[in-house]
């Protein structure tokens, strides 16, 4: 807005540059999430209170290549070729699977049980 100041107010500008921002934030909804540093080493003790990883890939707003560990409101990079984070992804992707599938033997059984008792 530096422009031409005599057509345009101040907070006109103002209002200009936040609608542009948050126009930018609704068609970029990762650009501020991105991993900007890795780390190459972490702790086991870290690697055990995960909750779910996310896998950022580099291209587009991101640059680098980096898996996202989250657990309790943090979150850290780290390097996805350390030999710990890929064997943590592994074992939760295994467990992940084994949860869902043990979860519909129970729901099956349940609804097993429940017809033959209405016989």
């Amino acid at each position: 807005c530096a422009v031409k100041l005599t057509t345009m107010s101040y907070p006109s500008c103002i209002i200009l540059f936040l609608t542009l921002l948050l126009l930018f934030l609704a068609l970029f909804p990762g650009a501020f999430s991105c991993c900007m540093k890795i780390s190459d080493e972490i702790s086991k003790g870290i690697l055990r209170r995960v909750e779910k990883f996310e896998i950022q890939k580099a291209g587009g707003l991101c640059y680098l290549e980096a898996v996202i560990l989250h657990m309790k409101g943090r979150k850290f990079c780290v390097n996805p070729w350390n030999r710990k984070v890929e064997k943590m992804m592994k074992k939760m992707k295994h467990k992940i699977h084994r949860s869902k599938s043990h979860v519909r033997k129970q729901r099956r059984a349940r609804r097993t049980k429940q017809k033959e008792q209405k016989h």
